[in-house]
C-alpha cells in the first residue's frame, strides 16, 4: 500500500485509479485548471462526467490544482494524467515539485520532435526540463488500453517502461490486478515510439472507414480497406521505430494500440469525418472540445521524417500514407489514398 498522487483528472488518469484502489493505495486525484468541472463533479456524485463512469469515491481525495503541494505531501509515487497538450504545463508548473525519491508514471504518449530531424521521448523531456542537478525517476505506460474499458476492469495488457527496472517493479506492485496486466521494459524510446506512432496511424486507417460510409454515413463499413491501411501502417512504424533505435519487439505495444484505437475513440472519429468528406477545419469544428492527440502526434512525427528526408537519411516515398495524414492536416488536402505508393517488387 502507498499513496500515489495523481496529477490530471483525464479519463486515463482517472481509469487507473480503479487498479490502484483495488491494490489498496491511497488516491489523491488532482485536477489541472482544465479539471475544475471533473474534480468538483467527481467528489460531490462520484461520477467522472468524461470517464462517464462512477470513480471508487470513498477511496479517493480529491484535489484542486491549487492545492497540489498538499496532495504531493508525502506521496511516495506520482501519476503524470496530462494530455500530450498539458506536457509543457506539468513540465514547467509541476516536475520541480516533486521530490526525488518520488518516481513518477506518464499515462501520456507521443515524442517531441527536435529541429535536428531527430525525436525524443516525453520522459527524456520531462527530465531535459528539471532544474540544473535535480534527477527524477520519470517512467511512462505503453499499450493497448483504453480507459473506458480499464474502467469496466476488461482484461488490458499495458508495459512500463523506465531506466530502473527496480523502480518500474514498484510500480507494477502499485497497479497490476487480475484484470490489468503488466509487461515491463528499460527500453524507453522504443516503447514510447511504438505506443506514440499508432496515434498518427489510427487517424490514417480511419480514413477508410468514413469512405466506406460517405458522405451520408448509410454506407457499410469496409474491412479490406482498413486492412490494407494497417498493413501500411505497421510497415512505416517499424521503419520509424529502427530509425529512432527502439527494438524492433515493440512494434507488439504499436500494434495492438493501432488495434484498439481504430475500433474506438477520438481518433477514429476525426478518421471518419476526413473519409466522408469534412475538410480539416470543419472536422475540427464538429469535434469541438475533444481531446485530438493524433493531430499533435501526427504532425511532430511527419515534421522528423522530412527534415530527415532533407539531410538525407530516408525517403520520403517509404512514408506514404503518413505524408499524406500529414497533408490533410496541415495542408487542408483532400483524401485521396495513395494505394500504388503502397505496391512493392520483392524478387
Amino acid at each position: 500500500m502507498a499513496i500515489i498522487a495523481f496529477i490530471g483528472a483525464g479519463q486515463m488518469a482517472s481509469a487507473l485509479t480503479f487498479p490502484a484502489v483495488e491494490n489498496k493505495n491511497t488516491v489523491r486525484l488532482v485536477g489541472t485548471f482544465l479539471d475544475r468541472d471533473i474534480i468538483e463533479t467527481a467528489r460531490t456524485t462520484g461520477f467522472h462526467p468524461t470517464l462517464k463512469r462512477y470513480l471508487p469515491s470513498e477511496s479517493i481525495e480529491y484535489y484542486q490544482i491549487e492545492n497540489v503541494v498538499q496532495a504531493l505531501k508525502e506521496a511516495e509515487f506520482v501519476v503524470c494524467g496530462v494530455s500530450s497538450f498539458g506536457i509543457d504545463w506539468f513540465a514547467d508548473n509541476i516536475l520541480n515539485l516533486i521530490p526525488e525519491n518520488v518516481p513518477i508514471l506518464s499515462v501520456t504518449k507521443g515524442m517531441i520532435d527536435m529541429e535536428d530531424g531527430t525525436m525524443i521521448t516525453y520522459p527524456e523531456y520531462f527530465e531535459s526540463k528539471l532544474s540544473k542537478d535535480k534527477k527524477l525517476s520519470i517512467n511512462a505506460i505503453g499499450g493497448p488500453c483504453t480507459s473506458y474499458e480499464l474502467a469496466d476492469k476488461d482484461n488490458s495488457t499495458v508495459v512500463f517502461c523506465g531506466k530502473d527496472i527496480n523502480i518500474l517493479r514498484k510500480f507494477k506492485n502499485l497497479f497490476e490486478t487480475s484484470y490489468y496486466h503488466i509487461s515491463l521494459s528499460t527500453d524507453v524510446r522504443g516503447v514510447e515510439c511504438a505506443v506514440a506512432l499508432k496515434n498518427a496511424y489510427a487517424l490514417g486507417v480511419s480514413l477508410s472507414i468514413g469512405i466506406a460510409i460517405g458522405p451520408d454515413g448509410n454506407g457499410i463499413e469496409h474491412y479490406n480497406s482498413q486492412a490494407a491501411l494497417f498493413g501500411q501502417s505497421i510497415k512505416e512504424m517499424k521503419y520509424i521505430l529502427n530509425l529512432i533505435g527502439g527494438g524492433e519487439e515493440n512494434i507488439i505495444y504499436g500494434a495492438g494500440d493501432l488495434y484498439v484505437t481504430i475500433f474506438g475513440g477520438r481518433t477514429r472519429k476525426i478518421g471518419t469525418l476526413l473519409g466522408q468528406g469534412l475538410s480539416f477545419e470543419k472536422a475540427i469544428e464538429k469535434l469541438k472540445g475533444v481531446t485530438l492527440e493524433s493531430i499533435v502526434i501526427a504532425t511532430r512525427t511527419a515534421k522528423c521524417i522530412r527534415r530527415m528526408s532533407e539531410r538525407g537519411i530516408i525517403d520520403l516515398s517509404d512514408f506514404p500514407l503518413l505524408m499524406h495524414v500529414d497533408d490533410i492536416i496541415n495542408n487542408n488536402a483532400a483524401v485521396n489514398i495513395p494505394w500504388k505508393d503502397f505496391e512493392t517488387e520483392k524478387i
